[in-house]
């Protein structure tokens, strides 16, 4: 169709025809997307530059998606089994908050000197075509052929995407992951061309690695976020998130598109999985542990990249539960629930920031200047790169409907803060931007902040050293200790839930029915994010030779002769369900294996609920009917429940998404090589809706006969089995009277409990400390995770932990949205034991004490603050800030004990 367009200045006139007229011919390259797998998806169509094209927004919510049924491997495998050895990760028994002021401490920074002046020189050389250039980010597919796979360089369109364009980021692959070789040739040629450009300005190359570098066909894939959230384990997250810095950088890419620190408090969303939990302190210390073991302390470091930080902010707060779907977050809840991970990693100089692609109260997150500019630039102090998401400013048009054309579009994000925009499939930003500063609409000095925050962070990366820094360590992808350390977390990650009569450990002389749509599933294992963005397609056929699944860990482990597998149902319907039943009769346990196949970032891909699918539920009725002992094992990126029927089972574990090691870690901890210790990080719900987060205020414990069961879960957060039993004692507070004065001065208050091992083998367990408060001016949580530390023991062992509890952990988020603390009582929890903590004195407010007065809008309804911050408020000031640019200034903090 035809449209109007805006009126140009003649130089900007000339460029924007310029830019259609390149944008037809490279109109048709690949999408990083591909086509849906099924039939009635709808064609591509070739986008006008001058608008934001449904097409477009289509392509990127489909592709490469897993079967609905599932897709089980082949039968006939040959697979290995690990010897497990010691784990190569060796435990910490440190707290939590210690894990977290270590990192902060020490943050990032680079060994590439004088940067700011190097930015200065070369930003002075710069036209403006160049600086938007560098704020443009295209989807690799933009400069290679279709076809064959693996996709090589078309050497022409390259040159028109650099040279022409000076295009400053590509991402990701095309459709399915690369060899290493390939990924060499791609990254070389790139890096090649851009040596080429008047300036010699290298490209900055992003990609998503989420669970190991998934998009790297020889490199080893871990559990999902959810799953490491299970092991409690912040070492253990650690040297994951450096093995996939190392095996990134290795492919040639400097930049990763990880962690995402959106706390995972809506279950229903199909993005879960790529969450640590639903806690605050649990996805802030996880969080940061996996951005340090990327990042490291030189961003220059040919094993370490520049990691992102997912998705600012609220994403995952969506009101429906379905991905890129509205939120409603007061500014209370905002800064109390989904703030703080972010607050701590910008901190620990967190690189980059990739937004919500979402809205936030009615306000599309890429257009609000709020969020971009008040709160994360202001309020939490980052000073690094703001990229956008997939298409996401085109979407303020074609799916927000925020703006009328792309060219305001454009204006209206750079304006709210973006730094790159990630087009991505078509060079249209560019023109816009161009035209709008030509015309006087915006101005050049607010192009020149983001091409230096852009140029800073390819110094500070060493890219103008050396582009390809790393591919020299290719050899060291995929190790077998890489494998050993995927395994170790797939194995802390396994959760006991239920052990009726001790059923596990099974005995090897016991013949057992494998059966479930999950039993024989790498899919599930792994889900999205694995070779292809879903999952599915082409990633059935690239997962690692001798991985097994549980059905054929089990399988190895006690030979074909004890074990039967029978299917039962694919993940949806039930096939076989008679051959499974009979099955049981003849077996003396059956492990029954439900849960998900692969998926990620659907709008929605619940039917009606959170229930697991009829067939499933009715294979593990029938199987159990039959009188066979049943362990059900769940494999699911999301806690889905399962009515009544889960009393059939007598034991239940849940493995999250394990990865490819997660079949053999699962039947490790079946027949009892390895003792559980994962413990939930959620809530796990009892129904499909009604259901409450372990913090829930104490109205919601209200139940439909006004009694107070109403939040009462299937399994609470933090439950986990062993194979062995721990004992809590001595639990005791050193200041149980401490004032508000001595917090603000930097007092603690000190916590210790003793923790022993009763049984008869040894085992860890998570020890969990949480707070209440009595009395708030705003309703506060039942209880709230403050401290968590992991300890291993042997038979008859204990360890004594202490933990310091500081001003930041009696604050909350006041009527007014700044932080407070107010006198009152406390009580501290660590297992069965509670002890309490009286704080007397004034209140504090923003790190001030102030006179004791009603609280602020008492009586009134609620108002939010001013939507305009200059500074961030008080109260919220970052720990050691830095000037622009130098990050990785020490940072003194508050010590902890272990």
């Amino acid at each position: 169709m035809m449209r109007t367009l805006p009126r140009l200045a003649p130089a900007a006139l000339l460029m924007f025809a310029f830019v259609l007229l390149v944008t037809g011919v490279l109109a048709g390259c690949s999408q990083t997307q591909p086509a849906a797998e099924s039939s009635d998806s709808p064609p591509a169509a070739a986008e006008d530059d001058d608008t934001a094209s449904l097409s477009s927004n289509a392509l990127s919510q489909t592709g490469a998606l897993a079967a609905a049924d599932g897709a089980p491997m082949p039968l006939d495998r040959s697979v290995e089994l690990l010897d497990i050895g010691s784990p190569p990760v060796a435990l910490s028994s440190a707290s939590s908050q210690s894990h977290v002021n270590r990192i902060v401490a020490d943050s990032a920074g680079s060994r590439v000197p004088n940067v700011e002046a190097r930015v200065d020189s070369l930003l002075a050389l710069m036209t403006l075509e160049e600086k938007v250039g560098q704020m443009t980010q295209l989807e690799l597919g933009m400069v290679t052929n279709t076809e064959p796979f693996p996709q090589p360089i078309d050497p022409e369109k390259l040159r028109r995407v650099i040279q022409e364009h000076q295009v400053g980021s590509l991402l990701n692959v095309v459709d399915t992951a690369f060899p290493l070789a390939h990924w060499h040739a791609l990254l070389r040629a790139i890096q090649d061309e851009a040596q080429q450009t008047r300036l010699g300005i290298p490209v900055l190359f992003g990609i998503d690695a989420i669970h190991g570098a998934n998009y790297t066909q020889e490199a080893i894939l871990f559990p999902q976020a959810q799953g490491l959230g299970a092991t409690w384990n912040t070492a253990l997250v650690e040297e994951i998130g450096a093995i996939t810095a190392r095996d990134v950088r290795a492919s040639g890419i400097p930049w990763n598109f990880a962690p995402v620190l959106d706390v995972g408090r809506e279950p229903r969303w199909p993005r879960l999985y790529e969450t640590f939990g639903e806690d605050v302190h649990l996805t802030t210390t996880l969080g940061l542990a996996l951005q340090r073991g990327q990042q490291g302390t030189d961003l220059a470091s040919p094993r370490h990249v520049a990691a992102t930080l997912k998705h600012f902010v609220g994403y995952s707060g969506s009101d429906s539960g379905r991905d890129r779907t509205p939120a409603t977050i007061s500014d209370i809840d905002l800064r109390e629930h989904y703030l703080p991970p972010f607050q701590a990693a910008v901190d620990a100089g967190a690189a980059s920031v990739m937004v919500n692609s979402g809205e936030v109260n009615g306000v599309p997150v890429h257009a609000s200047r709020y969020l971009l500019t008040d709160v994360l630039r202001g309020e939490l102090g980052f000073d690094g790169l703001i990229l956008t998401d997939w298409l996401d400013i085109k979407k303020l048009v074609s799916l927000h409907q925020v703006a009328a054309d792309e060219r305001e579009a454009t204006k209206m994000a750079i304006e709210a803060g973006i730094d790159m925009s990630m087009v991505p499939s078509d060079v249209s930003f560019i023109g816009h931007l161009v035209a709008l500063v030509e015309d006087g609409e915006i101005p050049e000095s607010r192009i020149d902040a983001s091409v230096r925050r852009i140029l800073r962070l390819k110094f500070e990366l060493g890219l103008f050293d050396d582009p390809l820094a790393g591919i020299e360590l290719a050899a060291e992808v995929g190790s077998n200790r890489d494998r050993r350390v995927a395994l170790q977390a797939a194995h802390e990650s396994v959760t006991l839930l239920r052990n009726t009569d001790t059923l596990l450990p099974l005995s090897e002389d016991q013949r057992v029915l494998v059966t479930g749509p999950t039993a024989q599933s790498m899919q599930a294992l792994n889900t999205g994010w694995t070779y292809t963005w879903q999952g599915g397609g082409a990633a059935q056929d690239l997962f690692h030779a001798g991985r097994p699944t549980l059905m054929e860990a089990i399988r190895a482990r006690v030979g074909a002769a004890q074990m039967t597998y029978v299917p039962g149902s694919t993940l949806t319907r039930s096939e076989g369900l008679d051959d499974a039943v009979a099955a049981a009769r003849e077996a003396d346990v059956a492990v029954v294996a439900l849960g998900e196949g692969a998926y990620t970032e659907t709008a929605g891909n619940l039917q009606q609920s959170l229930m697991l699918p009829a067939a499933q539920r009715l294979l593990l009725q029938e199987v159990a009917a039959t009188g066979t002992p049943v362990v059900l094992v769940l494999i699911q990126g999301r806690p889905r429940t399962l009515g009544p029927v889960h009393e059939a089972a007598e034991a239940i574990v849940t493995a999250y998404n394990p990865g490819t090691e997660g079949g053999q870690a699962l039947a490790d901890v079946l027949y009892g090589d390895v003792n559980p210790s994962g413990h939930l990080p959620l809530t796990y719900p009892s129904r499909p809706s009604g259901y409450a987060l372990y913090d829930h205020k104490n109205s919601e414990r209200l139940a439909a006969d006004f009694g107070t069961g109403g939040a009462e879960p299937l399994f609470p957060f933090g439950h986990g089995l062993s194979y062995t039993s721990f004992a809590y004692s001595d639990l005791t507070v050193r200041d149980s009277v401490m004032t508000t004065d001595a917090l603000q001065a930097g007092a603690s208050v000190t916590v210790d409990v003793t923790v022993t091992n009763t049984g008869s083998r040894s085992g860890q367990d998570v020890v969990h400390l949480f707070l209440s408060d009595a009395v708030a001016s705003v309703t506060p949580a039942v209880r709230k995770l403050k401290r968590f530390a992991k300890v291993d023991l042997a038979p008859g062992a204990s360890e004594t932990l202490t933990f310091q509890l500081t001003r930041d952990d009696f604050s909350f988020i006041g009527r007014d949205a700044t932080p407070r603390v107010e006198p009152g009582r406390f009580r501290i929890q660590v297992d069965t034991l509670d002890a309490s903590v009286r704080l007397t004195g004034a209140p504090l407010l923003g790190g001030v004490a102030l006179p004791y007065a009603a609280p602020p809008y008492a009586g009134a309804p609620y108002a939010a603050p001013p939507l305009q911050y200059a500074t961030r408020p008080a109260g919220l000031a970052r720990v050691g800030s830095a000037p622009d640019g130098q990050r990785g200034l020490p940072r003194t903090l508050p010590a902890e004990g272990r």
